[in-house]
């Protein structure tokens, strides 16, 4: 029986790819029965899932804050700071003997609705924990051709810079963020842009929040005065 080992190296932004991408360098160590023996693999059909392990790091204030919505209050963290998923992706390892390195070619997306993505966006400098999990079919033998299954218990931990993540973002969203918004809401935006003769997306949103800004109430405004305030604040009449 061949053992399989995995160990990631490193991984980087893909700057080539139409979408964003990140590249991660896998290195796989194949034994045979006798210890030190290298073993031959014809080729390997490997699956490769990637989680994200929040409770393995620290976070600061802002990345407290910004992480709310994900994890909830600081006093909670302790129960909720679950595993994350963040890709599934499949590789196709070519022949080798003993120890190889490739590439797993991973896509990734920028949409905040998908907690992997509001996660890395909230890091502000460190490094992301990722777990790799490996499974998959392995066709060895040195003198003949047997199928072999990958173990499921196959792991490797990475810690991913932070950097990356962003230099991935900055290549295919320069200086920008990402949106998904119902195909209804799309439509009343681009009524309000047309309506006000508005030259982009950005002055579309912006024009909604001064509207928004200026129907708030301010201290000196009249209609201040007349708002229910709270028991701690009421003065009582002499």
């Amino acid at each position: 029986m061949t053992d399989f080992t995995f160990a990631c190296t490193g991984v980087r932004a893909d700057p080539y790819a139409a979408g964003p991408t990140l590249v991660f360098r896998l290195r796989i160590t194949a034994t045979g029965a006798d210890p030190g023996e290298a073993a031959r693999v014809h080729a390997l059909s490997l699956r490769c899932q990637i989680r994200i392990e929040p409770a393995r790091r620290g976070y600061g204030t802002g990345e407290a804050a910004a992480l709310h919505d994900l994890f909830g209050e600081r006093a909670r963290w302790g129960t909720t700071l679950q595993p994350l998923q963040f890709a599934q992706v499949s590789v196709m390892v070519p022949s080798f003997t003993g120890e190889t390195e490739t590439d797993v070619v991973v896509p990734c997306t920028y949409d905040m609705d998908i907690a992997s993505g509001r996660y890395l966006s909230a890091l502000e400098d460190g490094e992301a924990p990722l777990l790799m999990l490996f499974s998959g079919t392995a066709f060895t033998g040195a003198g003949g051709f047997r199928v072999e299954p990958v173990p499921w218990d196959r792991e490797a931990p990475f810690r991913m810079p932070a950097e990356v993540w962003r230099e991935m973002v900055e290549q295919h969203f320069p200086g920008c963020g990402w949106l998904r918004l119902p195909r209804d809401t799309m439509a009343d935006l681009l009524a309000y842009r047309s309506r006000h003769a508005l030259a982009s997306w950005e002055a579309t949103v912006r024009a909604l929040l001064d509207e928004a800004a200026a129907a708030q109430p301010s201290a000196g405004d009249p209609a201040w005065s007349g708002a229910v305030l709270p028991r701690s604040v009421e003065r009582t009449a002499p």
